[in-house]
């Protein structure tokens, strides 16, 4: 496939998701320049960030630290918003405070503690989404049980670099039998139940980050303000080396 073969096939990925939440939006009753697309770009390469912020896309998800730092590195020049989307190890916290502008898988206080200290060690003010257990139980995916939120919330607000901006959650995959439309619906549900109540004491925390490639529409329908795609933008993920 030729650079410009693969610029169109991006083009094309991209109108049809963009198309996809233009009309779930039209049925939640929701402006679409209140969602936030993140394009995770895990396992492509730096030239597909390229492509696509050339094509317009100024939001972009990593979900390992090895791939994001060097990424944010060759592409500093243009302008764009960095999302760590993947499990986080506080060891990782200096190398992803230094990049990160927003950080979605806040899960314990530990990492607050770390990711704050990364922050002012790198002079900036990082962004922070709680993320929160939906399937019941702490998966390898992570996340906090709900009851945990206020805590973590409170760690977060207090930090003096870090900023609280809301809550994430992965929908929990479907049972045999089970539609995973529905599935996630009634997570994401459930993630709008838990922002409600964290807006009781924190009001600016309003960013829902919710819905992937499969599930979009459910989360525009339970109120996501952004949606991490990666799949239906990029293709079938490359194995990694």
């Amino acid at each position: 496939m030729t650079t410009d073969d693969r610029t169109q096939e991006l083009h094309e990925h991209l109108d049809v998701v963009r198309a996809r939440v233009d009309a779930a939006c039209a049925v939640a009753g929701r402006d679409p320049s209140d969602v936030t697309l993140i394009v995770v770009s895990k396992t492509w390469p730096v030239e597909d960030v390229r492509r696509l912020a050339a094509l317009g896309v100024r939001d972009f998800g990593e979900n390992r630290d090895q791939e994001a730092a060097p990424k944010a590195e060759a592409t500093a020049d243009l302008g764009l918003r960095w999302h760590f989307v993947g499990q986080l190890q506080s060891n990782k916290a200096n190398s992803v405070a230094r990049y990160a502008d927003l950080v979605h898988s806040v899960d314990r206080l530990s990492l607050v503690t770390a990711l704050d200290r990364g922050a002012s060690k790198a002079g900036r003010r990082v962004g922070c989404l709680i993320e929160v257990d939906l399937a019941g139980q702490v998966e390898a995916r992570g996340g906090a049980r709900p009851e945990l939120v206020p805590e973590l919330a409170a760690q977060v607000a207090a930090s003096d670099h870090l900023l609280l901006q809301g809550v994430m959650a992965v929908a929990p995959l479907a049972a045999a039998g089970e539609s995973q439309a529905e599935v996630s619906a009634h997570a994401f549900a459930r993630l709008a139940e838990v922002s409600e109540r964290l807006r009781q004491d924190h009001p600016d925390a309003t960013l829902i980050s919710a819905g992937m490639s499969e599930d979009l529409e459910q989360a525009v329908s339970a109120g996501a303000t952004h949606l991490r795609v990666g799949s239906a933008v990029l293709g079938t993920r490359p194995p990694l080396g």
